[in-house]
């Protein structure tokens, strides 16, 4: 699924080629996605200019006048920068085609992303409006993920996991932002003092930090806006490695389900 760096890495793709352009035609293909693509959009982004791109947690914003486009890549979903010269593929559902011939095109095998349209400011979507800060915002702090962890028995990793408390926290960055910090993934958010806590999100910070500078990561077929793959693979220490040596000491890598997702963890190193 991309996460926020890989959602990151699509928007600052596709920015320079839509941003100030002038829509001036919508194609739906296939409108089945996760919620139904609204009807609307064809007749509401046409003749509108993108004012600008923006990114909330891992949905990404087209902003005109009118309102603002709201997507979403799901599980297998991609944007790409393509002319008009290409033709689509069977898994290419919406076309926004812009002056000069540049197209916006989304794609999604799984259909379990989304395009939707809001006439609101994007903050006042039910979809985003009761999302945490953003990892790399100030906002993000050790103050208040200690605020925010105390009496709660969840497992650190889930509750950084949880987009009410911080956005874009997936499952990758998750693990090796664990394994940076030395925190062992099972261990009781409340129980977190708040030294722990500063180093968390400290190496929250430089693993979704790094992850956007190299483009994301490579699993299954993400690639970003500009049709070229994720890097941040190369850099993983934990995650897809159970079972095989630490980089760090040389132990076992440990492999546990929580919540029905993988965690990988050093015993000698996290604790």
């Amino acid at each position: 699924m991309p996460e926020l760096p890989e959602v990151e890495t699509s928007r600052r793709g596709i920015d320079p080629h839509v941003s100030g352009r002038t829509v001036t035609k919508t194609i739906v293909r296939q409108g089945k996605l996760r919620w139904p693509v609204p009807v609307q959009i064809i007749s509401e982004l046409s003749g509108q200019t993108i004012l600008g791109t923006d990114r909330r947690g891992k949905y990404l914003l087209l902003n005109t006048a009118a309102g603002c486009l709201i997507i979403h890549l799901g599980m297998s979903g991609s944007v790409r920068i393509v002319d008009n010269s290409q033709p689509a593929g069977k898994h290419d559902h919406v076309d926004i085609e812009f002056t000069g011939g540049v197209i916006l095109r989304y794609h999604d095998p799984r259909r379990f992303g989304c395009i939707l349209w809001s006439a609101h400011p994007s903050d006042q979507h039910p979809l985003l409006r009761d999302l945490g800060p953003e990892p790399l915002s100030e906002e993000f702090t050790a103050d208040y993920l200690f605020a925010r962890s105390r009496g709660r028995k969840t497992p650190i990793k889930s509750f950084i996991m949880d987009s009410h408390v911080v956005v874009g926290v997936g499952n990758i960055y998750a693990n090796e932002a664990l394994f940076m910090a030395g925190i062992r993934p099972q261990a009781e958010a409340g129980a977190m003092s708040r030294a722990r806590l500063q180093r968390l999100v400290a190496s929250i910070k430089e693993v979704i930090a790094h992850a956007i500078t190299v483009g994301g990561t490579t699993l299954r077929d993400f690639v970003g806006g500009d049709g070229k793959p994720g890097y941040f693979q190369q850099s993983l220490r934990v995650y897809g490695r159970g079972g095989e040596a630490c980089k760090s000491c040389g132990s076992v890598l440990k492999e546990i389900r929580q919540t029905q997702r993988s965690s990988v963890y050093c015993a000698r190193c996290q604790r």
